[in-house]
Order: C-alpha cells, then structure tokens, then sequence
C-alpha cells in the first residue's frame, strides 16, 4: 500500500511560510510529502528542506517521491520534538519556517495493519513509531480502570469513558483484547442504543484517545512548539495544523505564551510581569479550510491553522 496524504490547506500554508528560495525549511510531519514538495518545489541550489517523520514508512514515501525534485532535502526518521537538536548539527544557519501537520495520515488509517482504525479489524496496534513498545493492545489490557477513564475522557472527550472503561475491565477479565474489532464491539455494548443512533461512529471518541495515549501525542506538544521556535531565525515562522480541540488548545495557549504579552497595570511605568516576548501571533483566529476543500477532503474538517512568527 502506497504512502499517500491529501495535503489540508496547502495554499494557506504555503503563503503563511512565505517561502525564500535560499532559505531553510522544516517539515516536521513529512506523511506522504504533499506539503514537503509544494515547500521543496520552491527552494533553489542554496535552499535546504529537513523532513521529519516517526513513521519510517512516510519517510521511506516521502523520499522517493520528492527525489525527482533534484533539491537538497534531508530525512530524519524521528519526531519533530527534536528539531532544534537536529537542526543543530545538520546546518549553523538558522530555520525560516516550520510546518507541522499533526493529523493521522490518510495511509495509517487505511492501512489495516496499522490497527488505527474503528472500521476493520486488525491487532490493536496504533504506534506512528512502530520502534516504540507500547500499543494500543497495552494499553487496553493492561492499564487499570482509573487510567482508562482519565485518557477517554479527556483524550477522547468521551461522555460515556466511565461505562466504556468499565466494559473495557471486565471484558478483559474473560479475554484478553486483541484487535479492534474486538473493542469496537465492546465499545458499542458500553454505549447505549439511543447513544449510537446519533452523531459519530461510537468507537471514534475512544480510538482517537487510546491513539493520543499510545504516542504521547499531547504530552510532548507543547515542548515540541517551543523547541521548534527557538530554531527560528528572525522573522522565522511556524505553521501548525491540528485536528481536535485538545491539541489546538496546547497550540493557542503556547503561542499566547511565546508572545509573552505584558499583563502589568496600564498606570505602572515600567514592566514587573517579567514576561518576554519570542515573537507575535499571526492568526488571532485559526484559519480553518474553504467549504470546497471539505467537500473534496472530508478528513480536511476539523482542521485548523496557527501560525507565530519569531521576533
């Protein structure tokens, strides 16, 4: 099965980048290399794009797609949390732009092996790093009730987590749980019938926070933003597309952060917050994509774009 990612909002990124042909550029979720090519098309000789994916299989994709480019790209099988390290021993010269994209790609959740999706049957798997030893098969047989309830809840925003965990223990009890077909139908039991009879496929909420908990998607994110920044050169900026509400509140809050506004009294002379300022908020409100791309992407839904640009 090939690599493949329907790039979301491509235009919108690549005008926010405002790409130099000279300059230096990172994708940090290179997936199947749409944005990483529409960026590479864009650089000359002096140009240079360092690609980063934990998922070997988006590296392996992406460098054979964007070597006819004849561009100076470089690949790195590793999460974009490492990119001021990285980018620390490939070049001495500072980074102009940063894209990360931190959707699923369209090959993971096709990919039935893969196991991250609620729509096949396949083992309970769900790693984006398939280096990495824990799976969703861990986490679902064997952290206790409590933990289980914490990360649907708030992971999955899960009204029914309790009920969910609770059919998820005793199921457990009896057999171990071993594919997803097997906790898609567990799933559907804890939730009533009325429940399931509106809104989303009643197994997406727990899926997506078992998924989140497997990659410790959250718990680097906003170290990860700040990291990346601070490889930023002047003027440098980052441009980051999330895709529920959870992640897009880390990236709001560590932008607001960043930009270290003054919250002194108006009548204070000088400032005693103490706040320091890396650059301004490009995006008051999160750009979010035209109801054409929906409709020719659905997975293009829920998605929205902040960018910061450095000082």
């Amino acid at each position: 099965m090939e690599f493949t990612h329907k790039p979301v909002m491509l235009k919108e990124c690549i005008d926010m980048l405002r790409i130099s042909p000279d300059g230096v550029y990172v994708d940090g979720t290179t997936g199947g290399g749409g944005h990483s090519w529409e960026i590479a098309s864009r650089l000359n000789d002096e140009g240079m794009l360092v690609c980063f994916d934990r998922d070997i299989d988006a590296i392996n994709a992406s460098e054979r797609r964007l070597s006819v480019l004849n561009k100076k790209i470089i690949f790195e099988n590793k999460n974009f949390s490492e990119i001021n390290q990285v980018m620390n021993n490939r070049t001495s010269r500072l980074v102009n732009g940063i894209l990360m994209d931190l959707g699923v790609s369209s090959y993971q959740l096709d990919n039935v092996e893969r196991g991250f999706s609620y729509q096949s049957d396949a083992s309970l798997d769900m790693r984006m790093d398939r280096r990495q030893k824990i799976t969703a098969e861990d986490v679902v047989n064997n952290y206790d009730k409590k933990s289980l309830i914490r990360i649907i809840t708030e992971y999955g925003e899960e009204k029914w987590a309790v009920r969910i965990a609770d059919f998820i223990c005793k199921s457990r009890e009896v057999k171990k749980i071993e594919t997803t077909g097997e906790l898609v139908e567990i799933i559907k039991k804890a939730v009533p019938a009325k429940a399931r009879k509106d809104g989303p496929h009643p197994a997406k909420r727990t899926f997506q926070a078992i998924r989140i908990e497997v990659n410790n998607e959250l718990g680097i994110l906003e170290a990860a933003i700040r990291n990346a920044v601070d490889s930023l050169g002047i003027g440098g900026r980052i441009c980051i597309i999330t895709f529920h509400s959870l992640e897009d509140r880390i990236v709001k809050q560590t932008f607001v952060s960043l930009e270290g506004r003054c919250t002194c009294p108006g009548d204070l002379p000088i400032c005693v917050c103490g706040k320091v300022s890396h650059g301004r908020i490009i995006t008051r409100k999160a750009i979010e994509p035209s109801e054409k791309e929906i409709e020719e992407n659905p997975r293009a839904r829920s998605a929205k774009l902040r960018v910061f640009e450095k000082y």
